[in-house]
Parts: C-alpha cells; sequence; structure tokens
C-alpha cells in the first residue's frame, strides 16, 4: 500500500464524512466512518469529537485493529472498536459507516425492526433491517453484537444507539446507510398513514 493510495483512502473518509453530515445523517460530532487497508492492517477513520464542517484531511486519523494511531494528529472515533471488530468478524467488509440518522435511528430506539416494504431493500440492505442488541457505546460489544447480522445484511440498527452499514468500498457502505435512512423515513411516512403492506416472500 503506497502512501498514495493512503492519502487517496484519507480524501474518501473526509468527503464521504462531509457528505453524510451534509446529508443529515449525522448531527453535531455523532457518526464515524472508516476504510480497512487489510494488506497493513490498518484502518482510516475520523476523528472523536470533531466538527465535520471544519473537518480537513489532516484530520483522519490511521490506526492499527489495537486503537494505537500510527497517523494523525486527534484520537480515533470513540467507536473505533466497533469498526475494528466488524473488520475482524467480516473478511469482506472494506468499510464501515455508522449514522445517527433521525428516522432509522427512531426505530432503533423502539427496538423495532423495519420488514421489507421496497423494492430497493432487497439489492442494497438484502431483506430487512434487523436491530443489534444494546451494548454500552465505544465498547467492542457494539461491534460483535452487528456482526452477526451484518454476516447476512448490508446494514443493521443498533439498539438505542443508531445505523451500521457495511460494504466492499466506502461508496457502497455510505449508499447502503442512506437506504436504510430512506427506508426507515417511508416506513415511518407509511405507518402514520396506515397499515405499510410487506413485499410477497419477504414476510419473515
Amino acid at each position: 500500500m503506497s502512501s498514495r493510495q493512503l492519502t487517496a483512502y484519507k480524501q474518501a473518509v473526509l468527503l464521504t464524512a462531509k457528505k453524510a453530515y451534509d446529508e443529515k445523517l449525522m448531527a453535531g460530532t455523532s457518526g464515524n466512518l472508516s476504510v480497512f487497508c487489510r494488506e497493513l492492517g490498518q484502518v482510516v477513520i475520523t476523528p472523536s469529537s470533531y466538527d465535520y464542517g471544519i473537518m480537513e484531511e489532516k484530520d483522519i486519523v490511521i490506526i492499527d485493529l489495537e486503537g494505537n494511531v500510527i497517523q494523525g494528529c486527534h484520537k480515533p472515533s470513540s467507536e473505533w472498536k466497533m469498526h475494528v471488530e466488524i473488520y475482524k468478524h467480516l473478511p469482506h467488509v472494506g468499510a464501515v459507516v455508522h449514522t445517527h440518522s433521525p428516522y432509522a435511528t427512531s426505530f432503533a430506539v423502539n427496538h423495532q425492526e423495519i420488514p421489507v416494504i421496497l423494492i430497493e431493500m432487497i439489492p442494497f440492505l438484502k431483506g430487512k433491517l434487523e436491530i443489534s442488541p444494546y451494548a454500552e457505546q465505544g465498547s467492542a460489544q457494539v461491534g460483535l453484537n452487528a456482526v452477526p447480522i451484518l454476516k447476512r445484511k448490508n446494514a443493521c440498527l443498533m439498539a438505542n444507539h443508531g445505523v451500521v452499514a457495511v460494504g466492499e468500498t466506502l461508496e457502497q457502505a455510505y449508499i447502503h446507510s442512506v437506504y436504510a435512512e430512506d427506508t426507515a423515513k417511508i416506513y415511518h411516512m407509511a405507518l402514520s398513514c396506515g397499515q405499510p403492506v410487506v413485499i410477497p416472500g419477504y414476510e419473515e
């Protein structure tokens, strides 16, 4: 992995984080995202408690799988352990996007999964949005609780927490997080005006 490639990863993490913030998938300094350089065992991740509006490429942090900072002037995201556990247990995952998007998080707070009510959920989310059990934020258990679902799905709701989406690339992980929020928003609106109908064959 060349320094040019690592720079490209840092730029991608920065631009995607800013896009997620602008799209209201994250508020304040909440949420975090990363890319895994599997050949080096290094994670390119957003910094902890840092304003997305002023974040620059130099603020992106590179850590190893123990959380040691290899490059960067800030602490890594407080959820770095969640990212690391997902990478350790899911070899197909190359990027993680964790958001606190409001509609999806509202269902996570209610511990209410979202059934397959849109055809887009099948290719992008691989079915219904399930809930991973609650764990203390910042702990490795947050990631470990999500792993069983993320083995089968591209995203899940984390109880009383938010959304975590994965992909082979950062672009994939990001679009999966977008569809998770869009699905939750439409499901919320549908519940407010009637009884949503699950797509036949996806009732379970």
